[in-house]
C-alpha cells in the first residue's frame, strides 16, 4: 500500500482538489490518505468528508511534531509525503512511490530546483541553493533540495531513523540523517507550482533551524554509518 501524507492548518481552499489529485494519481493503487490537522477552519471535515483519515492536533505543536507524527501514523510500505496546498504534482507519486517499492532505494527526495521555479521567489531559490551547498561541505551530502516536501520514504527508514521533530526544517533531518546511516537515497526532479492560499512558513525561525539542524548533523556523522552517495535522474 502507500500511504500519501501530509500535514496541514487551514488549507480549506486547497484540500478537496488536492486530494482528487491524489486519487486520480493513484487509481488501481492500494492507498490511503493520511493528514495531521490543525486548522481552525473547514480543512479536517473536507477532508474526512473525501475519505481521508485525518488526525487532528490541537493545540498546534508545529511543523516538526505534525510531520513525524503523520509519518508514524500512515500504514503503507512506502508512505509518500506532500504539502496540502497544490505546490506539488500528485501525479508523480506513483513512479516516486515505486521507486521504493521496487527495491531501487529507500528514500526519493522529489528537488523542486532542477532550476527556479516561477512559483519560487528569488529570495526563497537563493536560501535553497545556500542550504544545499552547507550541507554538502560540512555533512557531506550532495543534493539540491533539503526542504522537499515531497518525498517517499520506505518503512524501514522511517521504523529505524530516529529524529528530533522540536522546532521547524524537519525535512533536512528526514534526508540527511538517513543518508548519512547509509540508506539508499534518490534524487529525481518535479515541477512546482503555485500555491492555493496563505502561506504559513516563518523564514527566519525556518532559516535557523535549518542550520541548526545541518550543523548538528555535521557534528553526529563521526558516529554514523558512512554516508551513500544521492543518485540525481530526471
Amino acid at each position: 500500500m502507500i500511504s500519501v501524507a501530509m500535514i496541514s492548518m487551514n488549507e480549506e481552499k486547497a484540500v478537496a482538489a488536492v486530494i482528487a489529485d491524489i486519487r486520480s494519481g493513484l487509481e488501481g493503487r492500494d492507498h490511503e490518505i493520511v493528514i495531521v490537522d490543525s486548522s481552525r477552519d473547514a480543512t479536517p471535515e473536507i477532508a474526512e468528508r473525501l475519505g481521508a483519515r485525518v488526525i487532528r492536533q490541537v493545540p498546534p505543536q508545529g511543523y516538526g511534531r505534525a510531520m513525524a507524527r503523520v509519518l508514524k501514523e500512515s500504514r503503507g510500505e512506502v508512505v509518500v509525503t506532500m504539502d496540502c496546498d497544490g505546490t506539488y504534482p500528485a501525479g508523480r507519486i506513483v513512479s516516486i512511490a515505486d521507486l521504493v517499492l521496487n527495491g531501487e532505494c529507500d528514500l526519493v527526495n522529489a528537488s523542486r530546483l532542477e532550476r527556479r521555479p516561477v512559483a519560487m521567489p528569488w529570495a526563497n531559490y537563493f536560501a535553497n541553493w545556500l542550504f544545499a551547498l552547507t550541507a554538502r561541505i560540512f555533512v557531506g551530502i550532495k543534493s539540491t533540495d533539503l526542504h522537499s516536501g515531497m518525498r517517499a520514504y520506505s518503512r524501514k527508514l522511517i521504523e529505524n531513523v530516529e529524529v528530533d521533530p522540536n522546532g521547524p526544517a524537519l525535512p533536512v533531518d528526514l534526508l540527511l540523517k538517513p543518508a548519512l546511516m547509509g540508506f539508499t537515497i534518490r534524487e529525481v526532479f518535479i515541477p512546482y507550482g503555485e500555491r492555493i492560499g496563505e502561506t504559513t512558513l516563518h523564514r527566519w525561525t525556518s532559516t535557523l533551524w535549518t542550520f541548526r539542524r545541518i550543523f548538528r548533523l555535521a557534528i553526529a556523522r563521526m558516529t554514523l554509518v558512512p554516508n551513500q552517495k544521492l543518485e540525481t535522474r530526471n
